[in-house]
């Protein structure tokens, strides 16, 4: 037998592969089908099972293009009612896949349909669990996001099945099981997980605050359900797009995407499909020189889930510019959160457009070390903090306005055209995609510091931390 966890650290997304005399499942699989049919080319084994543990809200899975290639069988667990042929398993529901077998727990709590796999080895003996949105490390998962689709399931609903899920399927496996979950940290599926990827059961009885034995489900709700933000606007959308199965192959999205463009042809294109202009390159590039009205969201970084935070429309026409050589790497990354729209690249990048005549913008910058000196003199200078809420009440540079990155586009009218704004984020990479989007729409007073909050906690600047805070009160 052979297992291997796939994970993806741009969505902090696992996807598995098991293989067993010649047969294989993949389980949770994103939207490019390549990688999947290489691995099991690699063992000459035939995918059999494409196993769901839920449908999916942070990615769209890229089930059904599998399966239309390699004739495999989708399945989903209890309730699932999926708009496509897949097999619904019922609970407790035996797959066989050639000497080893997985078993079937409906598991639901995050989602009505969500399931996990236990799998048993060729001496039928358990030996691990694929819990999906069930059970991370250090947490679980976040019982509100079916709430988007269908408003009469509460996410305090959910999180008692979700307590009766764990108490009844998850907690009684035996210690010495190996948890492989569905997400790890960075996802927006859960509040806290570890970065650690895998466990085992024994473990995480002992560590995660969720699975405390005398926890009452009262307080199991309580605790769950306490703290969540607002997810993701895109969260919804892929979440249809995965029950309905109404999306494009790969293959026919990398086509429309890898279209090379020359300057004259990038610009009427631009005009005339009102397509956005994605940058994907390094910030420390594009500071230095873009071309005006575009937008940055560098691939380098946690790409996807601020694509589909800040783009609120999956059908919006994309033209990217990219590093020579990255296009379809970034064409896959947006189709796997939905942006299936790509429509071409400005072949040579800004460049191209440079040596065409066409001039470029740039991104004014001051030190930490810079700015601080500044500040300290003249402390009405209005300062943008573009961190989430909950870092900026952790600490802050006294005096700075939280204006959160992920709310620019709620928020964006509050600010002052005839103002000049310093800002600054965590490490630099979101305060550059803030900056980019207003100036896009007309804000150019703007100055970004770069490295953020850490290079500015490393000056003489005063900070407001939380704990100093509550030590105050």
């Amino acid at each position: 037998m052979k297992l291997e966890q796939i994970y993806t650290g741009c969505l902090a997304e696992a996807a598995y592969y098991i293989e067993s005399d010649g047969e294989a499942v993949i389980i949770d699989p994103l939207r490019e089908t390549a990688p999947y049919i290489a691995r099991a080319q690699k063992d000459n084994a035939e995918i059999k099972y494409i196993l769901e543990t839920h449908f999916h809200a942070d990615f769209v899975s890229g089930h059904i293009d599998l399966a239309k290639k390699t004739g495999a069988t989708i399945v989903f667990g209890p309730t699932a009612k999926p708009g496509y042929e897949v097999h619904v398993a019922t609970d407790g529901e035996i797959l066989t896949v050639g000497k080893i077998k997985i078993k079937v727990l409906h598991t639901p709590g995050h989602t009505m349909e969500s399931t996990s796999y236990l799998l048993m080895d060729e001496k039928g003996k358990e030996q691990a669990v694929f819990t999906g949105d069930t059970l991370f490390i250090g947490d679980v998962g976040r019982p509100d996001l079916v709430q988007k689709v269908k408003a009469e399931i509460t996410p305090q609903y959910l999180a008692g099945l979700l307590y009766d899920s764990l108490r009844t399927k998850i907690m009684t496996l035996p210690d010495e099981v190996v948890v492989y979950p569905g997400h790890g940290a960075g996802s927006a599926c859960g509040k806290k997980m570890d970065k650690e990827t895998m466990s085992t059961i024994g473990k995480q009885k002992l560590f995660n605050y969720a699975l405390r034995a005398d926890m009452t489900k009262d307080e199991f709700i309580a605790a769950v359900t306490d703290g969540l933000v607002e997810p993701p606007q895109y969260f919804p959308a892929n979440v249809i797009m995965n029950l309905t199965g109404n999306v494009e192959s790969i293959d026919d999205i990398l086509a429309r995407g890898m279209r090379p463009l020359t300057v004259a042809e990038f610009e009427a294109v631009w005009d005339s499909a009102e397509a956005l202009v994605l940058d994907t390159r390094k910030k420390e590039d594009f500071v230095k020189g873009f071309i005006p009205g575009s937008v940055y969201i560098g691939v380098d970084d946690t790409f996807a889930p601020w694509v589909g935070t800040l783009i609120t429309d999956l059908k919006q026409p994309i033209l990217l510019i990219a590093d020579s050589g990255r296009e379809e790497e970034v064409i896959t990354r947006l189709a796997r959160v939905g942006y299936d729209n790509t429509i071409g690249y400005l072949n040579g990048g800004v460049t191209a457009w440079k040596n065409a005549g066409n001039v470029l913008d740039v991104i004014d910058e001051i030190s930490a070390s810079d700015f601080a000196t500044l500040y300290s003199s003249n402390p009405s200078l209005d300062v943008l903090d573009g961190r989430r809420h909950s870092e900026y009440d952790s600490e802050h540079i006294i005096g700075a306005e939280n204006f959160p990155l992920d709310f620019i586009n709620r928020n964006m009218a509050t600010l002052d055209k005839n103002k000049k704004y310093y800002v600054y984020c965590g490490g630099g990479y979101r305060s550059v995609i803030m900056i980019s989007i207003l100036k896009a729409r007309g804000y150019h007073k703007l100055v970004n510091i770069p490295g953020g909050y850490k290079a500015l906690a490393a000056t003489s600047l005063k900070r407001s931390e939380h704990q100093e805070v509550k030590t105050e009160l």
